[in-house]
C-alpha cells in the first residue's frame, strides 16, 4: 500500500496543497500532553475526501472517464468527487441521503455534480448509486473501500512525517475506514513506532453524519485490523464540547466527524497517555444551523449555560430585584420566560424560567447560593 500512497502523493501534488500541522498550547494544557492538529478542515472542498476522490478519478482509463462517474455520499466525498470531476472535465452524479444537510448538497451542486436524493442512510444511497452505474453505464467511485481511494487519504500520513520530527500517537476518525487505514498504512509501513487510535461516534449521532457508516469495507477492515491499535467511541455531548473548544480556543470550524478525535481525549477515552499526539481534524463542512445547536450543547456540557426556575411576587419591581442580584453575580441573562398560569405557582406569584450564561459549574453554584440567601427558592 505504501507504494500506492507515494504514487498518490505525486498525482495530488499539482492540485492539492499539504494542510498545516499546528501545535495547540490550549489543548496541551487541558489534556496534559503535547497536542498537534492536522487541519484537513482547511483542505480543498473542506475535507480530506478530495485527496482520495481526485486520486481515483485521475487514475481512471480514458474510456471510464468518458462514461462519467457516480458515487454516494452524505457530503464530503460528494464534494470531493464533484470537484475532482469538474477539474478533470468529467461528468459526475452524486446520490445523497434525504437527510443530507443543505450546505453539503448545495456545495456539491456548486462544484458541478448532478445530485440525486435517495433513502434515509448512506447504505441506501450507495445501493442506488450502484443501480445507476449499471443502468447508465457510469463508473462507480467508492467512498472508501478502494485501494486508490485509500492511497489518496494515506498521503496525510506522509505529510505528518514530513511536518513533525517525532510523534507517538495519531488519532483519526473512523467511518468506512478509508481515512484511518490510509494513514495507518503510510505510517506503519514507513517504520515509525506510532500508535494509531480510531474514533467512532456512539449510536445514531446526528452531528457526526460524516462517519455515519454502519460497517467497515472489505478492503479497509483487514487494513485496520493489521495497523490500527485501538478504536474507541465518544458521545454526542463530547463531540459538541470539542467543536466548541476548537472554535473558541483555536478559531477553527470543525464538523462533528472531524472533532471526534479531540472529543475522545476530552472524554478520557484514549487507551494510553500520549507523549506527543496528532489529532486529525478531517473536515469543516458543518451546517450553520447545526453549528448553532451544537454550540449550545457544548456550552451545556461545560456547565456554561444553566437554567433556573423560581417564583416571584406578581407585582412591579419583582423581576428587576431578581435580575439585579443575578447581575451582581456577574452572570449574563440570555432569556427570561414569564408563566403567570403555572399550576405549581402560588396565587399572586409568577413563575420565571431564566437561562444564564456563566463561567462554569462553580460560578453557577455561587449564584444559586446567593439567590437562596436572598429568599428565592431555586
Amino acid at each position: 500500500m505504501l507504494k500506492l500512497i507515494k504514487e498518490a502523493a505525486e498525482r495530488l501534488a499539482p492540485v492539492l496543497s499539504a494542510t498545516p500541522v499546528i501545535f495547540s498550547s490550549s489543548l496541551t494544557d487541558i489534556l496534559g500532553f503535547p497536542c498537534h492538529l492536522k487541519l484537513e478542515n482547511l483542505q480543498k472542498t473542506g475535507s480530506f475526501k478530495s485527496r482520495g476522490a481526485y486520486n481515483k478519478i485521475a487514475s481512471l482509463t480514458p474510456e471510464e472517464k468518458t462514461r462519467g462517474v457516480v458515487t454516494a455520499s452524505s457530503g464530503n466525498h460528494a464534494q470531493g468527487v464533484a470537484w475532482a470531476s469538474s477539474r478533470l472535465g468529467i461528468n459526475s452524479t452524486v446520490v445523497m441521503p434525504e437527510t443530507t444537510p443543505i450546505n453539503k448538497y448545495t456545495a456539491t451542486r456548486g462544484y458541478g455534480a448532478a445530485v440525486v436524493f435517495w433513502g434515509a442512510s448512506f447504505d441506501e444511497a450507495y445501493a442506488k448509486a450502484k443501480t445507476l452505474a449499471e443502468e447508465k453505464n457510469l463508473t462507480l467511485i467508492p467512498p472508501f473501500d478502494d485501494e486508490i481511494i485509500i492511497a489518496g487519504q494515506g498521503t496525510i500520513g506522509l505529510e505528518l512525517m514530513s511536518a513533525l520530527t517525532s510523534f507517538d500517537t495519531v488519532i483519526a476518525p473512523v467511518g468506512g475506514g478509508g481515512l484511518i487505514s490510509g494513514i495507518a498504512c503510510a505510517l506503519k509501513e514507513s517504520g515509525p513506532d506510532v500508535k494509531i487510535i480510531g474514533v467512532k461516534a456512539e449510536g445514531d449521532c446526528a452531528i457526526a453524519d460524516g462517519i455515519a457508516v454502519k460497517k467497515l469495507g472489505d478492503i479497509t477492515s483487514p487494513l485496520i485490523q493489521r495497523h490500527v491499535d485501538s478504536v474507541v467511541s465518544v458521545s454526542e455531548a463530547a463531540i459538541a464540547a470539542a467543536i466548541l473548544i476548537l472554535l473558541e480556543r483555536k478559531k477553527l470550524v470543525v464538523e462533528g466527524a472531524g472533532a471526534v478525535t479531540v472529543a475522545a481525549a476530552l472524554e478520557k477515552k484514549l487507551p494510553h497517555a500520549p507523549k506527543k499526539a496528532v489529532f486529525i481534524l478531517s473536515g469543516g463542512n458543518i451546517d450553520v444551523t447545526t453549528l448553532d445547536r451544537v454550540l449550545r450543547l457544548g456550552l451545556l456540557k461545560e456547565g456554561r449555560v444553566v437554567r433556573i426556575s423560581t417564583n416571584v411576587p406578581d407585582r412591579p419591581g419583582s423581576l428587576a430585584a431578581l435580575t439585579s442580584i443575578i447581575a451582581s453575580c456577574r452572570a449574563n441573562i440570555l432569556r427570561v420566560a414569564h408563566e403567570r398560569d403555572a399550576v405549581d405557582s402560588p396565587i399572586g406569584s409568577t413563575k420565571l424560567d431564566i437561562i444564564l450564561e456563566v463561567e462554569g459549574r462553580e460560578h453557577a453554584k455561587r449564584i444559586f447560593k446567593t439567590l437562596r440567601e436572598n429568599g428565592y427558592e431555586i
